[in-house]
């Protein structure tokens, strides 16, 4: 089923239409899809469905506040009407928002001619029409809340138990623990079911949806599943080779560092990274960008140690030159 359409495009009126202007649409859409006269169109069926659904909440102004600040979400629409008795004849209809009066003013002028019997007191819940109007209401969920928490680095990749806070809409605070997932991102959501609003008529109560920001930590950068770090070494090992020890998210490990090893070259630690949310067995990587230490304040021997250095590599040919790009 495809995603429901905008209530006030349905009814094609301006989300600033009075409520005056939003019953007029609704006369005139609910007049031209009627199925009592649209027999021969089963496309109408779903059209009066949808007008009268879409009517159902503007006309309500609590619901039209709640759907004008949470869209669907607040108002899951339940069907208006059924199809039942001898005939597939139209037999009831139920509201769930906006006044009865009204609802019932508006199909004795519309649908006068389509009932048996002619006129019917208000209120009575049965009546002249074949199918009478009644003041039943369906359940209807809850609307959904939404909160934000904010966990540490290492919290969001290997997961943990956090208390937070939120208002349940009505001014109040409410208290809970909630489960963060090894592996979440920021911006990503975690659904509570029944932790919103509650229902109506016996209806299931809304969710909480929980955002979720994630604090950096310094050193370490993170990609999706890959993190990104930095180790600095001396000039000795990255030009002799040897190891370095550097920080991941699963404790310190040896990196082996080649010799002739240039600055801005970068190591990958495979599994080092973070866990799938989908698959615990998946893991992402970790990238050391290796940056060479160039050593200060050094002593006179080691100068001179350096010399020799720099005249070895140069005997034998001419003397090597930096210049600036």
């Amino acid at each position: 089923m495809g995603a429901k359409r905008d209530y006030y495009e349905v009814l094609g009126v301006d989300k600033n239409a009075d409520a005056a202007a939003i019953k007029k649409a609704y006369r005139k859409l609910a007049k031209k899809y009627h199925p009592d006269t649209n027999k021969e169109n089963p496309q109408a069926e779903q059209k009066f469905k949808e007008v009268t659904e879409a009517y159902s909440v503007l006309s309500d102004p609590e619901k039209k506040k709640q759907y004008d600040q949470f869209g669907h979400a607040a108002y899951d629409g339940e069907p208006f009407w059924q199809k039942s008795g001898p005939g597939g004849t139209y037999q009831e209809y139920h509201f769930t928002g906006g006044n009865m009066d009204d609802m019932e003013d508006i199909f004795g002028d519309i649908f006068g001619d389509f009932f048996h019997g002619g006129s019917r007191a208000k209120g009575s819940g049965t009546g002249g029409f074949a199918g009478g109007f009644t003041g039943r209401n369906y359940a209807r969920k809850g609307a959904d809340l939404h909160a934000d928490v904010t966990v540490a680095f290492d919290e969001a990749a290997f997961g943990c138990d956090k208390r937070i806070t939120f208002s349940d809409g009505s001014g109040r605070n409410q208290t809970l623990e909630v489960h963060i997932p090894a592996g979440i991102d920021s911006g990503k959501s975690i659904r509570l079911k029944g932790k919103g609003l509650p229902g109506s008529h016996g209806g299931e109560s809304g969710d909480l949806l929980l955002k979720v920001q994630v604090a950096p930590r310094p050193g370490f950068e993170r990609k999706g599943m890959d993190v990104y770090t930095t180790a600095r070494i001396p000039f000795t090992v990255a030009a002799l080779g040897g190891e370095a020890y550097v920080s991941t998210l699963y404790g310190k490990v040896a990196l082996k560092i080649r010799e002739g090893t240039q600055s801005g070259s970068r190591i990958r630690l495979r599994g080092k990274g973070i866990v799938s949310m989908k698959d615990p067995s998946v893991h992402g990587d970790q990238y050391v960008t290796v940056q060479v230490e160039v050593p200060k304040n050094l002593s006179e021997e080691a100068k001179r140690k350096l010399k020799e250095f720099e005249a070895a590599c140069n005997k034998g040919g001419s003397r090597h030159r930096t210049y600036a790009a």
